[in-house]
């Protein structure tokens, strides 16, 4: 019986269901995990993917090795797992807020142990997609009305708990007809944008133009375009953000044209240990990315790739950040301390 479910994520309470994001949208194909392993080399080869549907993952995923465990479940046997999980991927700070949430409950040992992981693995879920609820509506008033809205990469329900969070406040928007529709940038070279966002918006019905990466510039200039918003997988103490590359293109693009440019992400996003972007470790991913589509290729075999995952955008780029708990404008280190201390954000 499933305990808990999403639509990229099922869980079964003996095992783990992903929805393969690799076969969208030509094919609907569940994964099933029963072990931390197997977990982590589907977060590592995009199988999940968006921040918070990775934090769930890994969550689950250390369910996973205490159910294996059984009565010698601890802290000490179930540190290969947490080991292997944060390994999986190095940029998005979700992945280790749950781990660490899923860490700091082993103080006890055994059964107890496991059903105390389990509890609190669909806790995580479920508080996610509460929290896109709450995030959409304070994102919603910041989007200009009668205006269509871009966005970059993937960030609805796939990506989260449900509903989403750029995506999530765009859905909240046109339901309250706030936008006229949405305008998708491909999202090179895994096509998140091409092939999860325009997926996710026309089963809502939601008008969605794809476009590729390189036409941005021109649409802003067509002077349409009411807000540019965004996700993020990790923001640092001065409001820099870590996003999918391209993603710091944008926001120069949207500065010089005036238009808003904001992010939306929950507080688990927000890494205070980290001063500024410089120090947000980016991820280096596979030449085969670029050199192939979808295993077809469109570049000399042995031309040299640089392939970062993630680009870091400036937060004086950045007009607004929107969490659960409300609105940063302007980001800076004092805003965001700010913030995290109203929200009684213990990180």
């Amino acid at each position: 019986m499933t305990l808990i479910e999403s639509p990229a994520i099922r869980w079964h309470g003996d095992h783990l269901e992903l929805l393969d994001q690799r076969a969208l949208p030509l094919a609907t194909r569940w994964l099933r995990l029963d072990n931390a392993n197997d977990s982590a080399d589907a977060i590592r080869d995009m199988v999940v993917r968006g921040a918070p549907a990775i934090g769930i993952t890994a969550a689950y995923a250390v369910v996973l090795a205490a159910r294996a465990l059984g009565v010698k479940a601890s802290r000490e046997t179930l540190q290969p797992a947490f080991a292997v999980l944060a390994a999986s991927r190095p940029t998005a700070v979700n992945l280790f807020w749950a781990l660490q949430r899923m860490q700091a409950l082993c103080d006890i040992d055994g059964i107890e142990l496991v059903d105390r992981l389990a509890a609190e693995a669909i806790q995580i879920h479920e508080d996610d997609r509460a929290m896109n609820h709450r995030l959409a509506a304070f994102g919603v008033p910041l989007l200009g009305e009668g205006k269509r809205v871009y966005t970059h990469c993937n960030t609805g329900a796939l990506a989260t708990g449900g509903h989403g969070t750029a995506l999530g406040i765009i859905r909240t928007a046109w339901a309250a007809g706030r936008i006229t529709g949405v305008v998708a940038g491909e999202t090179r070279p895994w096509m998140q944008g091409a092939r999860l966002t325009s997926w996710e918006l026309l089963q809502e019905n939601i008008p969605v133009t794809l476009v590729v990466d390189s036409a941005a510039g021109h649409v802003f200039k067509g002077g349409d375009i009411g807000a540019v918003i965004v996700g993020a997988d990790r923001i640092t103490a001065n409001g820099d953000t870590a996003n999918k590359i391209g993603t710091y293109n944008l926001a120069v693009l949207a500065k010089h044209h005036g238009i808003p440019f904001i992010v939306a992400a929950p507080l688990s996003t927000i890494d205070p240990a980290l001063a500024n972007g410089d120090a947000i470790e980016i991820e280096q991913r596979s030449a085969a990315e670029v050199r192939n589509i979808q295993g077809v290729p469109v570049a000399p075999e042995n031309v040299p790739v640089f392939n970062p995952a993630f680009d870091v955008t400036p937060a004086q780029l950045i007009s607004a950040i929107v969490t659960e708990h409300g609105v940063i404008e302007r980001p800076d280190t004092d805003k965001m301390a700010a913030h995290l201390a109203s929200a009684g954000n213990p990180r």
